[in-house]
């Protein structure tokens, strides 16, 4: 892990100035997927709360909590942390954050390294 000292080269006015207007860009893709969900109906069967929309918000709450390594903190939400083999692959590729046991619409077990409770809330 990189010591608290470990700086970026240019000044926070430089960063800000370079790259606001990329994650501006960023956030306003974000606002219209999660409005586009919002405005969606599940299909029969679906869950009415996915877990990658669960995730996705556990991991927005996470970048506004003002704590460093905010990148590290977010991958290690979304990663599967099992070490046992599955034995069929479901599909090819990734899901991209990790179903929790029982199926998706199934509430997440609290994780004491993340914080909150079952449902990802703080």
């Amino acid at each position: 892990m990189p010591s608290r000292d470990a700086r970026v080269p240019a000044s926070r006015g430089t960063i800000v100035q370079m790259q606001f207007l990329e994650h501006r860009a960023k956030v306003l893709d974000l606002a219209a997927f999660l409005d586009r969900v919002e405005r969606a109906e599940p299909a029969a069967g679906e869950p009415a709360d996915d877990f990658r929309m669960q995730a996705l918000r556990a991991a927005i709450d996470l970048l506004r909590d003002g704590k460093p390594e905010r990148a590290r903190r977010v991958l290690e939400l979304w990663s599967d942390r099992s070490t046992d083999p599955i034995a069929a692959a479901p599909m090819k590729g990734a899901m991209g954050a990790v179903e929790p046991a029982g199926g998706a619409s199934a509430p997440a077990a609290a994780d004491p390294h993340r914080g909150g409770d079952a449902k990802g809330r703080r």
